[in-house]
């Protein structure tokens, strides 16, 4: 099976070794986005307007890869205080299909630049017809 990278200039750059998605198969698996602004680099104020810049970065990279939100299966919230739980988890359901994806809210110790919040996700790409069938 072959991976293809997916990347936009509409979500940060990678800080790291890594891509911003991953297309394999009929899955897109999305590398975690911080809500920093992709044409200045600087983080958004406060966990709220992280978390919909994280989201927004998240839909660049999703549309990039030719899905939306409504493709994802999966999403992972991580929180550098878990207490912003309500905060997040209020901007998240803005942004997520009805039924909502499966997700997972990690607290963690630190996020990198000193981030509030981070969103990974799956998304699963819709075979046609006649490849979902079999033919």
């Amino acid at each position: 099976m072959t991976r293809q990278a997916i990347q936009t200039n509409g979500a940060p750059a990678a800080l790291g070794p890594y891509s911003q998605a991953i297309r394999s198969g009929e899955f897109v698996f999305c590398s975690g986005q911080l809500g920093l602004d992709p044409a200045t680099g600087e983080l958004a104020d406060g966990v709220e307007a992280q978390a919909e810049r994280a989201l927004r970065n998240l839909q660049s990279v999703l549309d990039a890869a030719g899905l939306g939100f409504d493709d994802v299966v999966k999403t992972t919230v991580f929180l550098a205080d878990v207490d912003d739980f309500a905060k997040v988890n209020a901007v998240y359901a803005k942004f997520m299909a009805e039924p909502p994806p499966a997700r997972s809210t990690i607290g963690v110790a630190a996020l990198p630049k000193g981030g509030l919040v981070e969103v990974e996700a799956i998304a699963r790409r819709a075979l046609p017809d006649a490849v979902a069938r079999g033919a």
